[in-house]
């Protein structure tokens, strides 16, 4: 996500969104109502709304039927996803992966190790032959069905993983915009009048629809959803905890994905993880089904942007794919909530956005023929100053927004 200036600009009632849009266009920035136009230009975007044409989603079939954003004010508000408008502009297919964005996309895991997804059997785990396999990447769910606030989307398809396990896989994927109200109680406080907000959901579920067991001693496969959203110099990461020694519920951060995350970018605190969101530092964390609540979050203090994800995690699984490019000695001990920030790959390269990022994962899917595995991702964005935003941070992430805007250097 390319970084913004402060686009809140309360001047009057009557002014007030377009004054807000016309800052956001001297400044460069898109407005939600411009994505779509860009979006519709190029593939089979759709919008959901609300009644009043306030809270809005923009969703790709062609991209796995992907939230690519939203906003809480109109085709004239902010445009809360990060958009690759280059390649989507190019509609050039990449090798490896094609990063179009999105602040919803469905993925599977694992990503690497001996039951990978993205390596062919034996391949070492390098870039070079990491591939994203096409159903997750250029291939597009069928719309099944649609109205005003939800669209129903499905795929079937057959994997190969690294083991040489093949996996025929029946997709389904419902969005659902929810209303204020679903947002509140979702949220379980009450949202003080003058707090804009968007809040949707997707339904994600996978079933076996073959004729063998999925079992861990052929490896498992899992549901993966994340969000790309768009990064600032005063963006911070907040992901709660559960708290307790390591004796007994193992290390608090697997901060060893891209190295070793710096202090000052990463700091942890009473039952809370603060990580910077600025784009500008290739770095990822993740926590395991022992630490991990069922909840994480952002705040742009810049533009005063609360956004909390949601996802439902099931009481006392522990089996989770394990993504890390290696062999592993615990295939089924992976992370349950990863959060990336992008960056140069190294000194002088280009970031791939840049953006950061929120995800969640289900559980590692052991299915008999015909059974389903379901995983809802939850993501709900609030704008308003500090002061009607902070009863909300702290109620549901557990931290007061002056404790995140000072948290990291």
């Amino acid at each position: 996500m390319s970084m913004r200036a402060t686009w809140l600009c309360w001047i009057g009632i009557g002014v007030a969104l377009s004054g807000c849009a016309m800052e956001r266009r001297m400044d460069g920035q898109r407005t939600f109502g411009q994505d779509v136009e860009f979006l519709k230009e190029h593939t089979d975007a759709i919008v959901l709304s609300d009644a009043a044409g306030r809270a809005q989603l923009a969703v790709v079939p062609a991209y796995q039927g992907r939230v690519m954003t939203s906003t809480a004010e109109g085709p004239d508000g902010l445009s809360f996803g990060w958009l690759n408008y280059e390649l989507i502009a190019s509609g050039q297919v990449l090798p490896h992966m094609n990063a179009f964005g999105g602040e919803d996309r469905f993925w599977l895991g694992p990503e690497g190790g001996q039951y990978a997804l993205f390596f062919k059997p034996g391949d070492p785990f390098d870039f070079e032959h990491w591939q994203t396999p096409a159903i997750i990447d250029t291939e597009p769910f069928e719309m099944l069905s649609r109205t005003r606030t939800t669209a129903l989307f499905g795929k079937r398809t057959t994997l190969t993983n690294y083991a040489g396990t093949t996996f025929d896989v029946e997709i389904q994927r419902a969005v659902t915009l929810l209303d204020a109200e679903q947002a509140a109680l979702a949220l379980n406080t009450s949202v003080p009048r003058g707090v804009r907000l968007v809040a949707y959901q997707t339904e994600n579920r996978i079933t076996n629809a073959g004729s063998q067991a999925w079992t861990k001693a052929g490896g498992l496969l899992s549901i993966w959803i994340l969000g790309m959203y768009k990064p600032s110099p005063q963006t911070t990461m907040v992901i709660p905890f559960r708290p307790g020694p390591e004796a007994e519920l193992g290390p608090i951060v697997n901060d060893a994905y891209f190295g070793k995350v710096p202090s000052d970018r990463l700091v942890i605190k009473d039952g809370v993880l603060f990580f910077k969101g600025d784009g500008q530092y290739r770095s990822k964390i993740g926590l395991s089904p022992q630490r991990a609540l069922p909840v994480l979050g952002s705040y742009d203090a810049a533009n005063h942007i609360l956004t909390i994800v949601q996802y439902n995690k099931p009481e006392g699984v522990m089996d989770y794919v394990n993504s890390m490019w290696e062999l592993q000695d615990e295939p089924y001990r992976g992370d349950v909530v990863n959060s990336y920030n992008d960056g140069p790959p190294e000194p002088g390269a280009k970031p791939l956005g840049p953006f950061y990022e929120l995800e969640t994962s289900s559980p590692a899917a052991a299915l008999r023929p015909g059974e389903t595995l379901g995983h809802r991702h939850r993501t709900i964005h609030l704008q308003g100053s500090e002061a009607s935003l902070d009863p909300i941070a702290r109620h549901v992430l557990g931290v007061s927004l002056e404790e995140i805007r000072t948290a990291l250097p």
